[in-house]
């Protein structure tokens, strides 16, 4: 039998997709209120909610749905305008759905009670505010009444069907909700009290239904079950009583409806701050289950099953003492194929995180009054589950500074000769071995000249250093860096973007900024695909191995003895005409012993920035499966893992970034000691 949490993590999965579709239908919806699909796709969902919701046991979720539900069916039978105040209220809805399913300790039923009484004002017709269109109630009340019609309904389950959680009384109760209904229970399929389960369903049940609703309407009632029973839908003419067969049934018990609580006085309205923002982190951090292709399992399933063989010819070669080469070339190629088939079902398309920020961008062009639309493109990109939980806290700071600063106000962008609706788009594409994100938007562009000023204040950037836009721009991810001249709800404390490129290092990714005075601002975020298996470049540094990403690592060269000689203070190297500063590994990590005479130095970029770091030898390129540094190497910002290699020892990834930015800090010290030099002179 299912146990009861099982069923219920289940409902939870289902109801989250089901609240992303309700989400995207009543955004889009806002854009075209006319769309008869959108709003069938909207009601479709809370109608699904809703049923599966009484079905698992969630009474409130579907006592809340059925209000939402009936509420917008105004919408559906052209009753009501689908304005945008209703579709505010609408996904505040949503959210205190998600919160009764998810948190339902603290989705308070006082601000449930708010929500459904403002949007059954906006939905109920002229008295009901500014958001309902005032033709839609006139030709309402000139609507002659639908036409009755009466339905034999007959349902026979498969036994199994209180096992798999469905409850047919349930359903019995939604039928009687459409209208005039008169149920009957037939025990002809029953066996003798000795040979009865009592986990089986045997009854089944034949309804007299006399409503106004189309035949659909009572179809839907049975979505969730429909291939676990029988059912069979007559229409009967009016006024006739239907034909009965067979043996006088036993009356159906009673019905007991539930109605809800009388509200005595509902305050207003209370929308939660950040509703959409919290909603697209939560989503992405607690996806704890995700859903699988079955071709991709049964190609795990192969290649599980070509290396249980291997392995038993390998056992057997050992206990013969024969060569084991064959057979270790063939391990190695099923172990090389199942890595990629695991990390394949890892892969999750980045439209699953990119839909949610439809509804951030929505609010934000409510809360700062900029008419603002979201372009995405790339959302079939797949990358990392791991990957995708833990971009939506950078995305959201990156969006909100581009909503924020970047974009004009409608009045400031029709006097730039701009369209008013400003754009934010946000696209993901395959480079390689990494995955590029970029949030790039059509407003004003970064003010350079301001940046360098705000910079020079802060005592960031020395006012003799020359510096690059690229390199200028790098100064906002500075903590407590900003350049707004005023702070507001969203930004202006200098808070957020420092997070963001902690949190892209973290992933041994980087961040390149491009910005066009007056055209807009473009932030790329360079991600690898995954965080599991990744492949290395193995150096050697006196005797420890050191691991540095190989999606890093732009080209190897020889340090000759002459440049070795040269480099006294400050390192450089000419890669085709080009400086290049390298950092002495031997140095950095205070390895004893001399060097090796003929060291190596690997080039390595962040963005647009390169460096060298010297070592003493390169033994090659090995897939690398990381593993995370305690808490205890906290203060080892120079590695961002670990790894275990063939003979057992342990070596450390390298933290590029990290290391360009002290190669960086070490360069702006050198610059910085010799203006004073050249002052004091």
């Amino acid at each position: 039998m299912t146990d009861s949490s099982d069923a219920a993590d289940i409902f939870r999965q289902e109801a989250g997709e089901l609240l992303e579709k309700l989400e995207a239908a009543l955004l889009d919806l806002e854009r075209t209120p006319g769309d008869r699909d959108l709003i069938n796709c909207a009601f479709r969902a809370l109608h699904t909610i809703k049923g599966s919701g009484a079905m698992f046991g969630f009474d409130e979720v579907a006592a809340f749905a059925h209000e939402f539900e009936s509420a917008f069916d105004r919408v559906r039978k052209g009753a009501a305008a689908p304005s945008p105040d209703l579709i505010a209220i609408a996904l505040n809805a949503k959210d205190f759905l998600r919160a009764q399913i998810e948190k339902p300790d603290e989705a308070s039923s006082v601000i449930g009670m708010c929500i459904l009484a403002d949007l059954r004002k906006l939905a109920q017709g002229p008295g009901g505010a500014s958001a309902l269109a005032s033709a839609a109630a006139e030709p309402l009340a000139a609507t002659p009444p639908a036409e009755r019609r009466r339905w034999r309904i007959g349902m026979r389950f498969d036994k199994e069907v209180l096992v798999n959680g469905s409850n047919p009384l349930l359903l019995l109760d939604e039928l009687r909700g459409l209208g005039d209904c008169r149920v009957t229970v037939r025990l002809d399929a029953t066996p003798a009290l000795e040979s009865m389960d009592p986990s089986a369903c045997y009854f089944s049940w034949e309804a007299e239904l006399e409503t106004t609703h189309p035949r659909s309407a009572v179809e839907e009632v049975f979505i969730f079950v429909a291939s676990e029973m029988a059912l069979t839908l007559d229409e009967l003419p009016t006024g006739v009583a239907a034909p009965r067969s067979g043996p006088a049934p036993a009356a159906a018990p009673a019905p007991v409806e539930a109605a809800p609580a009388p509200v005595e006085a509902a305050p207003p309205a209370v929308e939660a701050a950040g509703a959409a923002e919290g909603a697209a982190k939560r989503d992405a951090k607690e996806s704890a289950t995700i859903r699988v292709q079955a071709e991709r399992l049964d190609e795990m399933m192969d290649r599980v099953g070509e290396l249980v063989i291997a392995q038993a010819r390998l056992t057997q070669l050992a206990a013969a003492g024969a060569s084991a080469k064959g057979v270790a070339e063939e391990i190695e190629r099923l172990a090389s194929s199942l890595r990629d088939a695991v990390m394949g079902v890892r892969m999750l398309p980045i439209g699953s995180l990119f839909g949610r920020f439809r509804r951030l961008v929505h609010d934000l062009s409510r809360d700062l009054g900029k008419e603002i639309e979201l372009v995405a493109e790339g959302e079939e990109t797949e990358l990392d589950k791991t990957m995708i939980e833990r971009l939506a806290d950078p995305l959201i700071h990156v969006i909100r500074n581009a909503a924020d600063h970047g974009l004009e106000s409608p009045d400031e962008r029709r006097a730039a000769g701009k369209d008013p609706v400003g754009r934010i788009r946000l696209v993901a594409r395959h480079a390689g071995a990494e995955v590029l994100i970029s949030v790039s938007d059509d407003g004003k562009g970064l003010d350079a000249k301001r940046i360098r000023a705000k910079a020079e204040e802060a005592g960031l950037v020395a006012p003799s250093v020359p510096l690059s836009d690229a390199e200028l721009y790098q100064v906002l991810f500075q903590p407590g860096f900003s350049t707004a001249r005023q702070v507001s709800a969203l930004s202006g404390r200098g808070v957020g973007m420092d997070v963001v490129r902690r949190t892209i290092e973290g992933m041994r990714g980087s961040i390149d900024i491009a910005s066009e005075a007056g055209k807009g601002s473009s932030f790329t975020l360079r991600l690898p695909l995954t965080l599991a298996i990744i492949e290395g470049l193995l150096v050697r540094v006196a005797e420890t191995v050191y691991v540095v990403p190989l999606t890093a690592v732009e080209e190897c060269v020889e340090l000759s003895s002459d440049v070795d000689s040269r480099s006294k203070g400050r390192s450089f190297l000419n890669i085709r005409g080009e400086l290049v500063p390298f950092l002495r590994l031997r140095e950095l990590f205070a390895e004893s012993g001399d060097p090796d005479p003929h060291q190596k130095v690997v080039i390595v970029a962040n963005g647009e920035t390169r460096i060298g770091l010297v070592v003493d030898q390169i033994i090659g390129s090995h897939q690398i499966v990381i593993k995370s540094l305690s808490k205890l190497h906290a203060d080892a910002p120079s590695f961002s893992g670990a790894t275990i290699l063939g003979d057992g020892s342990v070596a450390l990834i390298l933290d590029v970034p990290h290391l360009i930015a002290s190669g960086q800090a070490r360069e702006a010290r050198l610059q910085s000691t010799q203006a004073k030099a050249l002052e004091a002179a």
